[in-house]
């Protein structure tokens, strides 16, 4: 199938899941934000998936996200992928939103670069919700105390959070996960921190995006389901 094909589908199914959580009245803003992946996919690639409507795309490396940058302009760009700290300026040179925020560390040295280009940078917190040592981010227990730390900086705007769950061939294992996120998402928005804007839940992926999205999230981010499997490099 066509990047098109792929993408009517998408949104097909993306309208159908949705209509399944307005069923749950579960408090979350109108839309669905449909993230592309575009880890290892060419430049002409992801121009045809814009030409079909995708505004914003996902990378999970900054020195690929340079090499695009480019080439590709009028679209939202988002870091889905673990920051180190020695990458932080690059990031903040080309990022609208940075989901993989996962430390009082890393917080700290996107408010310091932050300030010295005079941006107000937005973030994710990256949560490990189902505990896997094999991925990135913080403890349910960890998220209000680094909400907290990161609503006191300046140059950095906490926008809400972000999981990668597991990969399970029966999606619906993994609907608990998803309705743990929606559970810290909600929490932390009625926590009231001033300075942030919670209005993000990140999860769902190609393989379990419709439950993700049942379940409360409004960005999701596929890949192989737009552009095919990918060759890794």
């Amino acid at each position: 199938m066509s990047i098109q094909d792929n993408l009517e589908q998408i949104r097909k199914n993306i309208g159908v899941a949705f209509a399944k959580r307005k069923a749950k009245h579960l408090l979350m803003p109108a839309d669905v934000k449909l993230l592309a992946v575009t880890k290892n996919q060419d430049v002409t690639s992801i121009q045809e998936a814009i030409r079909q409507g995708i505004t914003a795309i996902g990378e999970n490396r900054v020195q690929e996200a340079h090499q695009k940058y480019q080439q590709l302009t009028n679209i939202e760009w988002h870091l889905i992928g673990h920051l180190q700290t020695n990458k932080v300026k690059q990031a903040l040179q080309i990022f609208d939103l940075i989901h993989s925020v996962d430390s009082e560390r890393l917080s700290v040295e996107i408010n310091r670069i932050a300030e010295n280009m005079n941006k107000l940078q937005d973030v994710l917190i990256q949560v490990n919700v189902a505990g896997e040592e094999s991925k990135y981010g913080i403890t349910p227990q960890e998220v209000i105390p680094l909400a907290k730390l990161i609503s006191n900086l300046a140059n950095v705007r906490l926008c809400g959070l972000m999981t990668i769950a597991p990969y399970y061939e029966d999606v619906e294992q993994v609907r608990p996960i998803c309705k743990e996120m929606y559970r810290l998402f909600r929490e932390l928005r009625e926590y009231g921190l001033p300075r942030t804007r919670i209005e993000w839940l990140s999860m769902g992926m190609t393989n379990d995006y419709s439950v993700a999205i049942e379940e409360g999230a409004n960005i999701v981010r596929i890949g192989t389901g737009i552009f095919g499997k990918r060759e890794y490099k």
